[in-house]
């Protein structure tokens, strides 16, 4: 398969019944949200009556895909007591759930027995595996694809394994 790896809007519209991403890393150090969790380090909070502010592409893609049927579903694997980016991240999460994503969380001493893949993803329609690159400090290095039935197979099973597990966000508190 080809490793021109299309924007996520594009793999997300071209999906039809489920999108699941996993999110197994502590910290991020993703460019384009600097200015959101610098203003959060000093204070800012999102609140859900203020859509206009937090609301983006991102947002509308989620609640597009979910509008068409397609079953979004997000778990993160998370270290306790929890990194400052990942308080950040779950101070946010409303605006994931507000756009139609379910959203779950399992704390790592809880996943020892699990095998997860090595690298953060999303599958899209059980077909096709998008995989997130990160530095160990947490920068964005980019994008690989797989459609590969037994990678897919592997992931599909991890993540079904994690969620199972996994609380749902209105049950985990930090």
């Amino acid at each position: 398969m080809s490793q021109t790896v299309p924007p996520f809007a594009e793999l997300l519209a071209r999906c039809h019944h489920s999108a699941i991403h996993l999110e197994t890393r502590d910290t991020y150090g993703v460019s384009n949200e600097d200015e959101d969790f610098a203003a959060w380090r000093a204070g800012h909070r999102h609140s859900p009556e203020n859509r206009d502010e937090w609301w983006n592409d991102f947002h509308s893609a989620i609640a597009e895909a979910v509008g068409r049927g397609v079953k979004v579903r997000r778990a993160r694997v998370v270290s306790e007591p929890l990194s400052e980016y990942i308080r950040y991240e779950y101070s946010c999460t409303f605006q994931n759930i507000l756009a139609g994503e379910e959203v779950r969380w399992l704390p790592r001493r809880l996943a020892s027995d699990l095998l997860i893949p090595g690298n953060d993803l999303w599958l899209f329609d059980n077909d096709l595996i998008r995989f997130g690159l990160f530095s160990g400090e947490g920068a964005f290095v980019g994008h690989t694809l797989s459609d590969d039935p037994d990678v897919i197979k592997n992931v599909s099973e991890a993540f079904e394994s994690i969620w199972s597990r996994a609380l749902p966000h209105d049950r985990y508190s930090i």
